[in-house]
């Protein structure tokens, strides 16, 4: 019988499940919704057994679209940055998932930022004191549990761990590990001085693995065998970077979702300046690969937003319109939970700027479609500045990679080529072929290198990128308050 890993990439918005057979190919998909509430302005979180719970169906709905395959392995994608707490007795959960683009530990970062810790933090971790990342957010969900528990603290691989295996295995991966800011690149173990500052009790926290490791085996999980073993877990961004093969240091991606995030493969360890992050991309036979990276915190979910205030009926409605624009236009600046990389920004809000009576509704959709690429150009160059190698091939993934408009204007804003891939599953991809590694149906990263990866290159054509930026530029000092 044919053997396959049953990949999950669990992200913000819904969870999949993709069968990968041992050649790489997709022989089936499930998916399943993920709720998304704001309770108050800046706040954004889910619900922890919602996400399991969209996990199973997807799983489910998987494998009975596809074909009687034995199932070697699963393997974990998950959106990074978002963090739980649950009983390590009953596994109940004890508060929501905090999602990494919430930004209620907003005045926390401020006074640590204040106090002067950030080149510490930052020397360590590779990242700077936001919002966006875990250690804050844990202090936050443990100062609102109740006495009595043994608390259980992690990213989102850890809880799909822990439930995958009926509660036996507390883990994680390196590279989510990296995105926590208690861990130290250095060292790769958790940091006491780190915990102590964020006041995270080291021993709640998970265990770190390899990404390709041995994680547990399957209890109670409908649809799969129990013992089958979890054998692999990595953050979507590092898995879709693994996906693409992209084990070249200079080699990179664009990953397009509600966020983005700008990924490219360092041949060591270098500490980042000027707005960008430095990270584990995966880790293998405990040797960990880096990675500089940027996020950007909302990318094409300011899209259907714009869709809506247009009243039109789709996205796809939308970059036709912007498609027709004339030059010129107003700027617009999708800040709607601050600017991420490379401006790291928590108190910036979203706007337009430069309307006038002759603004047309093209225009409109056109500065939307716009702030895809200009962040994406914004992360680019800081990365390019700081990279001892020179940045060659650029994957793009995602939902939105496959719209080819969005996808031009990405590479004439770059003025580089751009590889828009035809299989929109490049986390979970990635995640099975550290899965594979793990259970030997690949003997290393040659063998995963020559695999198929259909794609097409987007070579730039448009000069007017410079009249563009600048439009982009000045709206971006109105976003922060900057001055000129």
């Amino acid at each position: 019988m044919t053997r396959a890993i049953i990949a999950i990439d669990q992200g913000t918005t819904n969870s999949k499940a993709v069968l990968v057979s041992a050649e790489g190919a997709v022989l089936s998909r499930g998916s399943a919704a993920v709720g998304i509430d704001h309770p108050q302005p800046g706040w954004v979180e889910q619900d922890t057994l919602r996400i399991w719970a969209s996990v199973q169906e997807a799983i489910t709905q998987c494998l009975a679209n596809g074909p009687k395959v034995q199932v070697a392995g699963v393997a974990i994608s998950n959106q990074r940055e978002s963090v739980t707490a649950w009983d390590a007795e009953t596994g109940a959960p004890l508060g929501p998932v905090v999602s990494w683009q919430c930004r209620r530990t907003s005045p926390v970062c401020t006074a640590l930022v204040a106090a002067g810790h950030a080149p510490r933090v930052q020397e360590l971790t590779g990242l700077p004191i936001d919002p966006m990342f875990p250690g804050p957010k844990m202090k936050w969900l443990l100062d609102r549990i109740p006495p009595g528990h043994r608390v259980r603290l992690g990213t989102i691989d850890s809880w799909l761990i822990h439930c995958l295996t009926g509660g036996a295995v507390h883990a994680c991966d390196a590279s989510n590990a990296a995105r926590s800011q208690l861990f130290d690149l250095n060292r790769r173990d958790w940091s006491d001085e780190l915990c102590a500052l964020f006041g995270v009790p080291r021993d709640c926290l998970p265990q770190v693995r390899d990404s390709a490791a041995h994680f547990g085996v399957t209890r109670g999980v409908a649809g799969l065998p129990d013992g089958t073993p979890v054998a692999s877990a990595i953050g979507d961004s590092h898995a879709a970077l693994f996906g693409h093969g992209a084990f070249q240091p200079g080699d990179g991606k664009v990953t397009f979702g509600t966020g983005s995030s700008i990924m490219a493969t360092l041949p060591e360890f270098i500490a980042p300046r000027d707005g960008i992050t430095t990270t584990i991309a995966w880790s293998i036979d405990s040797r960990p690969t880096y990675a500089f990276e940027g996020n950007i915190l909302v990318s094409a979910s300011a899209l259907p937003w714009m869709v809506d205030m247009l009243g039109l009926p789709d996205v796809q409605a939308l970059t036709d319109l912007a498609a027709t624009a004339e030059p010129g236009g107003p700027g617009f600046v999708p800040a709607f939970v601050g600017l991420g990389a490379p401006h790291w920004q928590a108190d910036a809000r979203a706007l337009f700027c430069g309307i006038t009576f002759n603004t047309t509704r093209a225009q409109m959709a056109r500065a939307v479609t716009d702030s895809m690429a200009f962040q994406v150009h914004d992360v680019f160059a800081v990365m390019s500045a700081q990279s001892p190698a020179p940045l060659g091939r650029l994957f793009a993934d995602g939902g939105p990679s496959r719209n080819r408009f969005l996808m031009q204007c990405v590479s004439d804003t770059l003025d580089h080529p751009l590889i828009q891939c035809d299989t929109p599953e490049a986390s979970a991809i990635g995640a099975a072929y550290l899965a594979g590694l793990s259970l030997g149906l690949w003997a290393g990263l040659d063998q995963i290198a020559a695999l198929p990866r259909p794609g097409t290159e987007i070579r730039p054509v448009s000069g007017d990128a410079a009249a563009r930026l600048a439009v982009w530029r000045d709206a971006i000092r109105r976003s922060t308050l900057e001055t000129p």
